[in-house]
This record gives structure tokens, sequence and C-alpha cells, in this order.
């Protein structure tokens, strides 16, 4: 149905421009967000205006095609308009219920060859979604005349473009080469982010960036020292699955760029092939006057729908994991018992065993010790290694996971056993043939009841709802390198209030531990310290966001954290009806909302190396209690302390401390 109303557009008329131009437009619900479409000059173009103010100023559209080229002189053929609003649910994203209003214009596009194509628009309030539509050509060039009705093609290129105005800073982080790091694992998007940078500074390692892409964007038209009048615009793509490669944003001049060659080890193709009739990703950009809408956005799911249901119920929760600190020595029967006993003293729901365990307690045993972990109430998750031939990692189990049979074989085996989830790790890039590796892992675990989390990989892109026993994936870096290094561990403040305005703020992040040692490592009295407080580490639980969250507590700390702090560590919620945005910049602070049930928690959190306080309006929220650093007389944080919390007129005035953090609820 949906291709044959794209070939109806084909043929429809739209509105004149010039004598040998046209233009179509179409605005969100409320009018303020404006997309504008051209066929002038030498390329197609799209344009975006947000209140009045230009924000992605004319930017190519297009693709090139194995059988056709749609990058130039293209004309517009016909649009078709239409609206759509839907609600739906999710529980293991930042909303539980989402309403998803939005208008949506498709245009139609012909090449010099009379070979045809549509791009599809939807556009909501504070977003806009887009992506290209290729049917099967009815005629082609006489030198593809063998091919003039192409039922498949090779997408060699795209044109699309993000042209934002002068002035524009950035809060990015680089795509790596292929291939290098620890034996050969990357690229998988551990980068660091840089912010506030202008627009015209090479990446790092010269192949652009990852999504998503965060911009503050000094609008067209707004004087230069207007910085109040700044737009936020935050690039992505969803719904990238089997069907198609996951892309990223070149360097400057920003364009849609594919993998490298050297991924997966260099096999699979760059470029990405589909059926025809078919569909490429959305194309995601969010805009606002304030952070809030970044933050908020649900677009990464309102564009996708789910490909497969549940054959289980879901389960949601808390996690220890012995290897954030104690390492690989901890891999052994004994102390996998001892944070099994963790677990359960606190009330979580799964123990993480990380790699090696096939070899060092071996299979027969894992079921020994999933049998003990399931009369202690406590569900195992088992690390994998996704290779194959990807990479040079060396941790077992390998070979498991990356063919049909032997998945089958090991889910089966993992069911029986009563293990819920698998954390899969490893990846070897962005191209087609790894993208339906991730498909596959996921479709085949959910007919065995088993949820999934990703580590060593990808962005995901809309998973959450493509995939319903999808949980999170790090693709950020996370909580293993405050323990690596301490230059990490000083980073640390930076990074969680850098994700929810870019990383955390269109996909579930598995950040990886609430870090409750003061020292990294297994005494707690050697190596490092964590450079955070206690209430930073807390408050990160609100302010990352997975249905599945680490609470890297180590057996130590049930006697060395009061009781206090243990009774908040144990009520900690992992999913979330509401998120609402309070206050914040990238890599300095934030404060964000988050509702479970009818309970609401401000958490928040300081990167800056002084005090930080701010006056919050919290009339909306039903918060009594604050948890907050405790200070000695000289000033140094040595410990936390929960109090009553008093609101005048609705408003509380809250310090928060350097590198620290608090909790109202």
């Amino acid at each position: 149905m949906r291709m044959k109303r794209m070939m109806q557009v084909l043929m429809m008329g739209v509105l004149p421009l010039t004598a040998t131009a046209r233009e179509a437009t179409i605005a969100s619900p409320n009018g303020k967000l404006i997309v504008s479409v051209s066929d002038e000059g030498p390329q197609a173009s799209y344009a975006v205006m947000f209140e009045g103010k230009q924000v992605v100023l004319p930017s190519a559209l297009g693709l090139k095609a194995d059988f056709g080229d749609f990058t130039g002189q293209l004309k517009m053929t016909g649009t078709e308009a239409a609206h759509t609003d839907r609600t739906y649910e999710m529980r293991q994203a930042k909303q539980s219920m989402m309403h998803y209003v939005a208008e949506q214009l498709t245009v139609g596009f012909q090449n010099a060859e009379g070979q045809q194509m549509a791009v599809e628009f939807s556009v909501s309030n504070n977003d806009v979604a887009f992506r290209y539509h290729i049917p099967r050509q009815k005629q082609g060039p006489a030198a593809l005349s063998e091919q003039g009705n192409a039922k498949c093609a090779v997408i060699m290129s795209e044109a699309t473009a993000f042209c934002l105005p002068e002035g524009t800073t950035t809060f990015l982080t680089p795509q790596s080469k292929a291939m290098v790091g620890w034996e050969r694992t990357k690229p998988s998007y551990e980068e660091v982010y840089m912010a506030d940078m202008p627009m015209d500074r090479r990446s790092e390692y010269g192949e652009g960036y990852t999504f998503p892409c965060l911009f503050r964007v000094r609008c067209a038209g707004v004087k230069e020292d207007r910085r109040a009048d700044d737009c936020w615009v935050l690039i992505s793509e969803t719904g990238v699955g089997s069907g198609y490669c996951g892309s990223h944003l070149s360097d400057y001049p920003y364009h849609i760029a594919f993998p490298m060659p050297g991924e997966n080890n260099g096999t699979g193709s760059t470029t990405p092939g589909i059926s025809l009739p078919g569909t490429t990703p959305w194309r995601t950009i969010t805009v606002g006057s304030s952070l809030k809408p970044i933050v908020e956005t649900t677009i990464a799911y309102d564009v996708v729908e789910p490909l497969y249901t549940l054959t289980s119920h879901p389960s949601y929760g808390r996690y220890t994991w012995s290897w954030l600190i104690w390492q690989d020595k901890s891999i052994n029967y004994d102390d996998q018992v001892k944070f099994i006993d963790l677990a359960a003293e606190m009330g979580y729901e799964f123990c993480l065993v990380d790699n090696w365990w096939d070899r060092n307690i071996g299979r027969e045993r894992m079921a020994e010790l999933s049998d003990y972990a399931r009369k202690k109430g406590v569900a195992l998750m088992l690390w994998y290694n996704s290779n194959g031939y990807e990479n040079d990692a060396p941790q077992t189990p390998r070979d498991c996971l990356n063919t049909a049979y032997a998945r089958d074989r090991e889910m089966a085996w993992l069911q029986s056993i009563g293990v819920k989830g698998i954390k899969v790790d490893f990846f070897g890039g962005d191209k087609q043939v790894t993208m339906k590796l991730y498909e596959d892992i996921l479709y085949d675990a959910n007919r065995y009841g088993i949820q999934c989390i990703f580590h060593g990989c990808t962005l995901p892109r809309g998973w959450e709802r493509m995939y319903p026993n999808y949980i999170a994936s790090e693709a950020v870096l996370a909580s293993e390198n405050v323990y690596f290094s301490e230059e990490a561990a000083k980073r640390q403040p930076f990074d969680l209030t850098m994700h929810p305005f870019c990383r955390n703020a269109v996909a579930s992040m598995d950040w990886g531990g609430v870090i409750m040692n003061r020292y990294m490592s297994k005494d707690n009295k050697s190596r490092h310290t964590r450079k955070t407080t206690d209430a930073f580490e807390m408050a990160s639980a609100f302010i990352n966001q997975t249905a599945i969250q680490c609470i890297a507590m180590q057996p130590n700390n049930l006697q060395e954290l009061d009781s206090v702090t243990l009774d908040f560590l144990k009520r900690i919620p992992t999913t979330w009806d509401e998120t609402r945005y309070i206050d914040g910049y990238p890599g300095q602070y934030v404060v964000l909302a988050r509702r479970h049930g009818t309970q609401w928690y401000v958490a928040g959190l300081n990167a800056l190396k002084e005090p930080l306080t701010l006056t919050l309006d919290l009339s909306a929220y039903n918060v009594t209690k604050l948890l907050n650093d405790r200070a000695d007389k000289k000033g140094n944080v040595v410990g936390i302390t929960i109090a009553g919390l008093k609101l005048k007129k609705g408003k509380v005035n809250i310090t928060m401390q350097p590198n620290g953090g608090i909790v109202m609820y």
C-alpha cells in the first residue's frame, strides 16, 4: 500500500517555485517547525526553520544506486500530505506511554534518466525524520536496459547533507579507524567527546563522527552577541536493522557517510543492498530553543515498528557484576556465589557472569550456579564474545553466536538452565553484515525468552522498539575505563553530564555501574581512587537510562556503607513512565526528573570543579526528601545525607558539590 501511494506521489503536482524549479513545504502540528524542499539548483535540497529561525540551511538530498544516480538534476514530480496521531507503549525506554503526532509529506523526484525516487518527511513539534523510498523502475537508461526494471539495488552513497549556520559549535565524538585498538576491536563507539568545538574542526581520526551529533546552532539572522537566541540540534538515525548499514556523519561539511572498508576485518560490503521497492533508514533532526526537546525526544522509536513480539514477559531491574573491579580472576564459582549473594541481599534481580566462564567454571557447574542463583531469587546473565572473524578478541565463549546452528544450540541451553539475559561483546563495525548479526542474535534470543545487552558495539538505532527483547548497548566510553585509568576516572563527571544530551538521548545506555568502592581495587585500599562522590554515583542511576541497570557494588560495601546508603541503593528503580529535563549544560551539569509509577525522582550531577547552586522549580513533582553530599567542617565530602525537603512556592535552592550529585524524591 505504501509503495502504491508513493507511485501516486510521483505523478502528482507540486507547488511552483520558478519556471524551472519547484518547492514544497511541511509544518509541524504547532506550526513552529517548518521543512522546505526544493529541486532548484544542481541538487534537490531541504531546509529547516524553527520558530522563525533557520537552523538547517539548504542541504542536499539524494542517493546514488547501482542502477541510477539520484544526486543531481532531480525534478519534483509530486507531493502527498498525511497526518499521524498514535500512541504506543514501551517499558525499556525513557517513557512508558508514547504519543506521536506529526505531519507527513512524501515528495516524488525524477532524475535525468526518468528514474523515480521519493523522500518521506515526518515532522512533529520538535523532530524531523526523513527517509528515501525507491520503487521498482519501469524504465532505465539505454546502458542499463537489461535492468531497467531492477528489483534490487545497492546504495553506493548518500548525498544527504546537514548544512548548519556559521558560528555553530559542536558536541561530538569521533569515529575511530577500523581494526585498531585493543585486539583490533574498533570501531566500538568508545571515543572521547569534545564540547563546544567549532564546526570546521577536523575529527581526531579523519573519519567523521558517530551518531548522535549535538550542535549549538547560531541561527541564521541572529546577532552575533545573542547566544540566548541559539537553538539546539541533535542529528541521528533510526530504523537500522539487517536491511541497511549503520551510517555516521562525515567531517565538515557534514553529510551521511557509510562504513569504512576495513570494518569487520575487511569482510562484507560498505554499501548496503535493498530489495525494491524499498526504503532507507530514517535520518532524524531534533530541534529546540532549549535542551528540553533534545533530552526528551522519542523520535528514535516514533517512526519504527516492532519486528516481532516477545515470547516471554520481560524482566527489568538491577544487576551485580564482579568483573568491573575484581576483573578476570573473579570468574570462578566461589566468587560468583559472593556476587549472587550480594544481589540477593540487595534485592537485585540479576548477576552478570563475565568472560571466560566456560573455561573457568565450565558448563556443568554453570548450570549448578544458575540453580543456586534461582534459589536466591536471582537470575544469571552471561557474557559472550560475538566472534566469529571480526577481530582478535580472545575471550571465550567464542563462536557460539555467530552462526544460526550455534546460536540455536546455545540459546536452548541457556533457557534450560534458567539464564534470562546475555551480554554480547566485540562487534566489528557498522556494515550491513554486522547489523544482520545483531538482528539474528536478538531474534533467536527472543525465541528462548532471553534479553540482550551489547558491548563493544554500535549505537542502537530504534532497537528498543524494533526488537522488544533488546535492553541496552554500551556504545560509549563506559565504566570499565574508570577502573583501567585514572584519567578516565577524572573524566567521568564530564562524560555522565554529556550523555543525557546526546548518546543517552536517542537510546538506552549500559554505562556499566554505579560504583561504590572508593578505590579501584578488590581490597578498596589500592590503585587510584574514584573521583566522584557517593551522591554522584547514586544520582547517576537516575541520570543514565537503561531498564537493566548495573549497581556495581562489591561484597565489602555491605560492611563499609551505612544503612541509609544501603537502603537507598536497594530501592533504585530502572523503568520510567516519564522523563523531564529541568536544567543543565552538556559536559557541565544536568538535572532530570523521572517518574516511576506515582513517584517522581529529581536527580542532578555536577561536573564542575566548584559547588553549583541552582534554583529549581519543583512544583510539578511530589518530592519531599533530598539525598545530597555531606561535607565536614573543611568542606571535604565524607558521605551522604538524606533530609526533608522544603519548597517555597514550589521552588528550592540546591547546591551540588564538585563532582557531586543530588536525588530528590
